[in-house]
């Protein structure tokens, strides 16, 4: 009895240590991800305007003007791919579903054979297909997976998406505007701001990466920074140039 309990909780304790990262990052990925892309772009758009020695009120609007084509270009941009995407799944799903009706034991048999390739017994594999050929949705569901590897009843919404992707652009985006917003007439609250958030974005992009949160952050920050001192030193040569 004492041995049971002891391997029932040596069990438990591993089920519970063997734990893996979402690898594929969940939600928090391309949020993270659209926060970042608004941040950086419009904080290299409003460094490179003022570069050329413009008023604040100028910076501003050329601030919310990117934040608007920015979020609205990101979110129209979402919306076709993902509609595209979910309409040829949706059209491979169909084809799917007329080959089950038209040749079901053919169906059946290439769904023994795909378990056979990855090393189940040619009785069992056999067994297995008959049985979850049984019910049509469910057959459908298993070859879509097998074949296509998509999960049918877990497809993409372009709504979503457009909506996710515009929201956290625009969230981005706003954070270097916002201190002009505010009341601030010079370019420094703006750049802390955004490099406050850069840090954060790439902080926060460690928890789905192996990296250490102050490496990716301070990477981020890095990156973020060359955009916009390049963009800083166009915007300074072009008002030159053309002042």
């Amino acid at each position: 009895m004492a041995i049971i309990e002891t391997e029932a909780t040596l069990h438990e304790a591993h089920r519970d240590n063997h734990t893996h990262r979402d690898v594929s990052g969940g939600w928090l990925r391309p949020a993270v991800f659209g926060a970042m892309d608004g941040l950086v772009s419009n904080l290299a758009l409003m460094t490179g305007v003022a570069g050329g020695a413009v008023s604040h009120r100028t910076i501003v609007i050329a601030g919310l003007a990117g934040l608007a084509a920015g979020a609205f270009s990101m979110a129209a941009g979402e919306y076709t791919s993902v509609a595209s995407q979910r309409e040829l799944v949706e059209a491979e799903l169909d084809v799917e579903r007329r080959e089950l009706r038209k040749h079901p034991k053919d169906e059946e048999r290439e769904l023994a054979e795909l378990y056979q390739a990855r090393g189940v017994e040619p009785g069992l594999a056999r067994e297995v297909a008959r049985q979850l050929s049984k019910d049509p949705e469910q057959a459908l569901e298993i070859h879509a997976r097998e074949e296509l590897g998509i999960d049918p009843g877990d497809l993409p919404s372009p709504t979503v998406a457009a909506v996710s992707s515009f929201g956290s652009f625009a969230l981005g985006a706003l954070l270097p505007v916002l201190p002009y917003l505010l009341g601030a007439t010079a370019l420094w609250p703006a750049l802390l701001l955004a490099f406050l958030g850069l840090f954060a974005c790439g902080a926060i992009v460690a928890r789905v990466t192996a990296r250490s949160w102050w490496y990716s952050g301070l990477r981020q920050l890095a990156l973020g920074g060359a955009a916009a001192g390049v963009t800083y030193a166009l915007g300074t040569l072009f008002g030159t140039a053309v002042g």
